[in-house]
């Protein structure tokens, strides 16, 4: 296991952001968030791998591979939060943290939202705080991992 190695994770539509809904998403590209994201883990020495996928089972996959290759896991589910019973069964094999990550706010958005079969395996969630949310995902990691 790479001890600087934290693994980012973006679901499906993710790599429409900047373009999709940018009324809920904002205008900021998932490259512009994953910079953010790989800027903040330099500064505890950390480094971010990161992959976006619209299959559940390739996310499925990755998270196997960090078993053995990654401290932390960052993951935001996008649709898959809601129903990706496989991907809350692979992070549940991951010991170490693992952060729940959410542009938007699902509590304030429709009722089918506020459900996440993420949560109960996630070490914390972040939510509703935009691309913020990136930056205080991998400042939690690094917290967590006695590197703050």
């Amino acid at each position: 296991m790479r001890a600087d190695q934290v693994l980012l994770l973006s679901g499906p539509n993710l790599q429409l952001l900047g373009q999709r809904q940018p009324e809920v998403y904002g205008r900021v590209t998932l490259d512009e968030h994953v910079t953010l994201a790989r800027d903040t883990a330099a500064r505890f020495g950390l480094q971010v791998e990161h992959h976006q996928s619209d299959h559940e089972g390739r996310l499925v996959e990755l998270v196997h591979a960090a078993r053995t290759g990654a401290v932390a896991v960052i993951v935001n589910p996008g649709a898959l939060t809601h129903y990706g019973w496989s991907l809350h069964d692979a992070l549940a094999t991951f010991e170490g943290p693992v952060i729940e990550l959410h542009l938007s706010n699902p509590e304030a958005r429709e009722d089918w939202r506020r459900t996440s079969v993420i949560a109960p395996v996630a070490t914390g969630t972040i939510a509703g705080l935009g691309g913020l949310g990136y930056r205080l995902a991998v400042e939690a990691v690094a917290s967590l991992l006695g590197r703050s």
